[in-house]
This record gives C-alpha cells, structure tokens and sequence, in this order.
C-alpha cells in the first residue's frame, strides 16, 4: 500500500519522505483548530519532527492576500494551502494546517496533492455551532446570526463535515490536551510518529 501510494512517480521519495506527512484540522470557526495544532506540534516536535504551521488566518495575510469568501475564493485559498502542505511534506516536514475548509470536494483535492509526497491526515475538530458562537470573542458568530454578515460558514454558508476523517475530535466533551494526546496517539497508531520513550 505504501508503495502504492508514493512509489513509482516519485522514485526519489524513499530518501526525501523522511517521516513527512500533513494534518489537516477542519472544523467550524472557535471549533479548536489551531489551539489543538499549537498543543500537537510542540510534541511532534519532541519526537524529532520539523514542524511546519499552516493557518488559515495566517495564510489569508500573506499568501491569500486579496481573496474573499466566495466559494471560488475558498476553494482557492484550501488549494493554495494543500499545495504548500504537499511541497513541505515532499521534504520531510510535519504539516500542521487549521483551516475552515468547508467543502469536501476542495479537502479531497488537497488531499490528493499531499498524497504524491506523503501520507495526509484529516482530523475534524468538532463542535456545535451554538459552542463555537459562545466561544467567539470576536462576536462574528452574533453578527452572522443578525444578517449583519453574510456567506459565514455553519450559519448562512454550509460546512460540509468530513466523509471518513483518519481522526475525529469533538471539543465539547475533551478540552485541547485531550483532544492533543487522541491525536497523537493516532499517529502513533498509525506510525507517523514514534511512540514516546520513557524517561
């Protein structure tokens, strides 16, 4: 299966693979996405992992600059990130991407870039729209609901959950080290990461 996966296109990748794969954290906004990142990379990182970081808000500043939140502008800023994610993981980085990412089609074409190079991990960080509007500090989730802003996902814009996830957290009942240490005990399971060594 591996072999299947990354062998005959890219005879090269049995030296440049080097563990490199990505994370992808969707979910709503307030959901947990990048708090949880920010817990899972450090302990990556402790492993011997290059950690690399991908925010959907980060990325939007500097390499989406200029796009909207129309569908096409969606789709186009998850297109970016997977590219980047594929290029990372192609030179042995860890990738730890938190975007919204609402639309199934778009994740799958994401994946299917970061798929040539190494494996891709989809966890979907669940919560309820009414938890992430309590969490919102920024009140956009009230000024979605009052129509005062429009095409905002989980309220007036669909979020389209994850078919079959590799890893599902729900951060309304695990707060984010639990949702962390599920996660990493995933990749163990999976063989992305080596299980910790006791001191």
């Amino acid at each position: 299966m591996t072999e299947h996966i990354y062998g005959h296109e890219h005879p090269e990748s049995d030296r440049t693979r080097g563990g490199g794969f990505t994370l992808w954290f969707t979910g709503l906004s307030g959901a947990g996405k990048t708090t949880i990142a920010h817990l899972v990379g450090p302990e990556l990182e402790r492993r011997g992992h290059i950690v690399e970081y991908l925010d959907g808000d980060t990325v939007r500043t500097n390499l989406s600059k200029g796009l909207g939140f129309s569908k096409e502008d969606r789709d186009t800023n998850i297109e970016r990130i997977g590219w980047v994610a594929s290029r990372l993981t192609r030179h042995g980085a860890a990738v730890l991407a938190s975007a919204i990412s609402p639309y199934e089609e778009t994740r799958q074409r994401a994946r299917a870039m970061v798929e040539q190079h190494g494996p891709f991990v989809e966890v979907f960080v669940k919560a309820s729209v009414d938890e992430c509007a309590r969490r919102d500090v920024k009140g956009l989730y009230e000024k979605a609901f009052k129509g005062e802003i429009t095409g905002f996902t989980g309220v007036d814009d669909p979020y389209e959950e994850p078919s079959r996830p590799e890893i599902a957290v729900d951060t309304e009942e695990h707060d984010p080290e639990e949702s962390a240490a599920l996660i990493v005990a995933k990749l163990e399971e999976l063989r992305l990461v080596p299980a910790q060594v006791p001191a």
